[in-house]
């Protein structure tokens, strides 16, 4: 009996909705007659009437023919059956379109922007042969001439007598290469033999002969250098990049084998690198030539290349197939051991001691050396967790938008279930509008994807030149964008689509009244996620700025106003180290001819420069503390050309000559850490060791300038007069590398626009090849200390910005969506005595529910948050306050703007119209 009521009841259900189709199609039929009389009456043409009219009424055709006949036509055809109709339908819908593609716009193409660099830096190999083959001897980017050792015990800067020992004793590697670690701090000049062409200051390394071979590269023109050339007395050759080749040489063939002057020695160019080579790590300003490590003795003057204590070469080799890793780094190390136990530094006592703890960690190669990554990782992962926020909320507002578009279908819904079309079917077809639109938000996030890399690199790298890292999409970048464009598509189209699929037929023929129910409990939560991702973002926002403005506002205890820096290199011009002091006084004479010219400032390097040299210190008569102070050599006018005040004691004068007593002016952290509180420190003596302790003299204290970083802390300096020399030296002049000046300090009266034009011609009037390597404004350079920390606050502060629109949005979508839908009901309540005053209440306080809840969420998450982010927070623990304060007001007042809107659209409903509308 069961069976046969079961049976009964699929019969009676069948012919009702048989009928009830039946009904419809009359209907749709009497519909479609009176839309076409009525586009005829208007003035339209007979078939373009009835076109109209069936899109009017939800494309009853394409129903018709896309749904009762999908048995047996062939899955591609019926894909592009969708495809059309899904176009037709988006077209149809052109403000619905434009802002669900604008919306994925934004959030795919700040991820794939951060996406291409975090491929370009992190992710990719070195455009060599074979990557996987190679293995670098260490794990650290130290920098760049070493004496010593960690106390670790870690090797990743080596001697070139180390380097030999091991190539010579390691046959697992088919080729091991030496390269110069600090390169991009000693730049060469760089002049064509014959040509008119001022010398130019560009950058070069110097490797081992077997470089280009160890990396499996070839040359494009020419050769690449070989062992022959990496010898004592060889020519002096060079390999050029094939940058330099096509941008500053024009891809002149007759290059190859030509003379040019580096650092006025001649230099033969053997040969050009093949397109797309950077060197053997990612820099944003790679080599332009590369030279063999014998020829930096007569290029750049350097006594270390040869020096058993000096390390200053990284390493990089090819292991042969089926080496063990394992035993490898236990060979290795033993001969590391051996090498050094030759040296003198670990033939005494305390020396053998710590020989046993000597040794080299292998890590992979094929991405070249770590140091750019190493600067960028932190900075790049965080900006991808926070793009990833934004894209989240992006695709809330999506999942939004394609709810209410479903909702609003509900008729065309119900027509195409009574003509016979299946769920499933229905469902793919939405779905396949939602993929559609998530491509074409994929490709127009691209388009934001590359303007938002060149804005990332230009923010990065100011100023870089020959920059590797491109703006352009790799593959990588576009296989990542189109398949974040489909998962988007699919997976926040599945819920909006399988909602708007329940129809009934017969929910066609009767009216449907909406007397109460507004938003989904789906669009809710959308919208509550929103809130909470957006106060996540704004939070974080709010701390990097305010990072940033705690940086900024530190007291760097210099002027930078109307100062300049003129970076040189005596030693690439040709002067040898008893010439400098005639071209020092020289520089002070012409310099101080220029009109405006106050200060001529000389010294080894600059306060907030990327440079630092160290060296131990101890005070005459007390223990070695084994403290590392920074080692400035500096001129007379030096102190007042950057701003340093003199606090005890005297400056350095013009009497502090090379033949005077040897003195040194300290800081006030000087002081401090090695000094007694109410200690006098001035006639106190210091050196290197308890043995050269009475070196310097210490004649006058200044401010704790700020150097080498605005947070560099407890950042011990001494200075002494740029012709001094230890007391102690027990070498010559000319193998005194400390002798060289880096920087000239420019003080003017006012500001001089064309300083720099000045400068260089000032300085080639001294001599042709004295080239200017870098020239900034004191200002500049002080701003390019904070250049990261103002790209995260720049980024993080735009995430939280468009975070915060699209949360205003979705909100303000929502609660749209909830009063449309209950107009009726507004109508009945003003109709029994509701004043409008009510009516707008009632819904912000709906408005603002929502957005209260998020904010309770995102409350917890942002102090999760925080915890993973303090470490490139500058004096910030925890949630600022303020901040938090700040992000909740803002939060509150978007959910009050998207809430009052339609509020006072709800407050202005007629009740006799809203019931007519029934």
């Amino acid at each position: 009996m069961k069976f046969l009521r079961r049976f009964w009841k699929r019969i009676s259900n069948f012919v009702a909705r048989r009928n009830g189709a039946g009904r419809l199609r009359e209907e749709i039929q009497e519909h479609l007659a009176l839309e076409t009389e009525a586009n005829i009456r208007a003035g339209m043409k007979p078939e373009e009437a009835r076109r109209k009219a069936v899109l009017q009424f939800g494309s009853v055709e394409a129903v018709r023919e896309g749904y009762s006949s999908e048995k047996g036509l062939p899955l591609v055809e019926t894909i592009l059956q969708d495809c059309t109709y899904a176009i037709r339908m988006l077209r149809k819908s052109p403000a619905f379109t434009v802002v669900a593609i604008l919306t994925l716009a934004l959030g795919i193409g700040a991820n794939a922007s951060i996406f291409s660099l975090i491929h370009a830096l992190l992710l990719k190999n070195l455009p060599v042969a074979d990557p996987k083959t190679l293995l670098r001897l260490g794990n650290s980017n130290d920098c760049c001439v070493g004496m010593g050792s960690h106390d670790s015990g870690e090797h990743s800067l080596f001697s070139t007598n180390t380097y030999e020992y091991l190539r010579k004793n390691l046959p697992e590697f088919e080729d091991l290469a030496g390269i110069q670690a600090g390169w991009t701090y000693r730049q060469v000049v760089v002049r064509r033999e014959g040509s008119e062409d001022p010398p130019r200051s560009v950058m070069g390394e110097f490797v081992s002969g077997n470089y280009f071979n160890t990396f499996g590269v070839a040359a494009v023109a020419g050769r690449t250098l070989v062992d022959s050339d990496d010898v004592a007395g060889a020519p002096l050759a060079a390999v050029m990049s094939y940058e330099t080749w096509k941008t500053r040489f024009h891809g002149d063939a007759s290059i190859v084998g030509g003379t040019i002057r580096v650092n006025t020695h001649p230099v033969t160019v053997v040969g050009i690198a093949p397109r797309g080579f950077y060197g053997d790590r990612l820099w944003n300003a790679p080599p332009e030539f590369y030279f063999p490590i014998e020829t930096m003795v007569p290029i750049a003057n350097v006594t270390y290349v040869h020096g058993t204590e000096a390390q200053w070469l990284y390493m990089v080799g090819r292991v042969r197939p089926g080496v063990s890793r394992a035993q490898l780094q236990q060979k290795v190390n033993t001969l590391l051991q051996q090498q050094l136990a030759t040296t003198p530094r670990y033939r005494s006592e305390e020396g053998k001691l710590k020989l046993k703890n000597q040794h080299v960690v292998l890590t992979p190669g094929g991405a070249g050396i770590q140091a750019m990554q190493e600067q960028n990782d932190r900075q790049l992962r965080l900006l991808m967790a926070a793009s990833g926020l934004l894209l989240l909320i992006a695709c809330a507002n999506l999942a939004n938008l394609l709810l209410v578009r479903g909702m609003a279908r509900k008729a065309e819904m119900n027509v195409r279930a009574a003509l016979g079309a299946r769920r499933g079917r229905i469902v793919r077809q939405l779905l396949t509008e939602s993929v559609l639109l998530a491509g074409a938000g994929g490709l127009a996030g691209l388009a934001v994807a590359y303007a938002g890399t060149s804005m990332l690199l230009a923010m990065a790298f100011p100023g870089s030149v020959n920059d590797p890292i491109s703006a352009d999409p790799s593959t990588a970048v576009l296989a990542f964008a189109c398949g974040l464009s489909l998962v988007t598509g699919v997976l926040f189209g599945v819920a909006p689509a399988w909602i708007a699929s329940k129809s009934e037929p017969a929910d066609a023929l009767r009216g449907a009244r909406t007397i109460a129910g507004g938003a989904t409990v789906l669009q809710r939560t959308l919208v509550v996620l929103q809130a909470a991702l957006s106060l996540v973002l704004l939070v974080g926002a709010g701390l990097f700025a305010k990072s940033l403005n705690k940086l900024e506002h530190i007291d760097l205890k210099l002027d930078p106003v109307n100062r300049y820096i003129v970076h040189i290199n005596p030693q690439s011009a040709g002067y040898v180290q008893h010439e400098v002091g005639d071209l020092y006084r020289t520089i002070e004479e012409r310099f101080h001819a220029l009109p405006g010219v106050e200060k001529v400032g000389i010294s080894s390097y600059t306060p907030m420069e990327d440079n630092n040299n160290g060296w131990n210190v101890v005070v005459q008569g007390k223990p070695d503390p084994n403290l590392i102070a920074s080692y400035v050599k500096a001129n007379a006018e030096y102190f007042d050309s950057v701003g340093t005040r003199v606090v005890m004691g005297r400056g350095i004068t013009a009497q502090d000559t090379a033949n005077s007593t040897g003195i040194a002016v300290v800081n006030k952290e000087f002081v401090r850490r090695l000094f007694k509180p109410g200690e006098n420190p001035i006639g106190q003596h210091f050196g290197g060791s308890p043995k050269t302790a009475a070196d310097w003299e210490i004649v006058g204290v200044v401010e704790d300038t700020a150097y080498e970083s605005a947070t560099f802390k407890d950042h011990m300096m001494y200075f002494v007069p740029l012709m001094q020399r230890e007391k102690s030296a027990d070498y010559p002049i000319d193998k005194d590398e400390n002798m060289y000046a880096g920087a000239i300090v420019l003080k003017t009266s006012r500001p001089v626009d064309d300083m720099e034009t000045l400068a260089r011609r000032t300085l080639a009037s001294i001599n042709p090849n004295l080239s200017v390597v870098k020239f900034q404004s004191f200002d500049a350079q002080i701003a390019e200390r904070f250049s990261q920390a103002r790209m995260l606050s720049r980024l993080t502060m735009l995430f939280g910005g468009l975070a915060l629109l699209l949360s205003t949005l979705g909100l303000y979508g929502v609660t749209a969506y909830a009063v449309a839908r209950r107009t009726s009901e507004i109508g009945i309540r003003m109709a029994l005595g509701a004043r409008r005053a009510t009516v707008t209440a009632m819904v912000v306080r709906g408005a603002l529910v929502q957005a209260l809840i998020g904010l309770g969420i995102g409350l917890g998450v942002a102090m999760l948050c925080v915890r993973g982010i303090e470490s490139q927070l500058y004096e910030i623990k925890g949630v600022d306050p303020g901040v938090l304060t700040g992000a909740v007001l803002m939060l509150i007042a978007a959910a009050l703007l998207a809430g009052l809107i339609p509020a006072r659209r709800a407050a202005s409903i007629e009740p006799a119209r809203a019931l007519r509308a029934e």
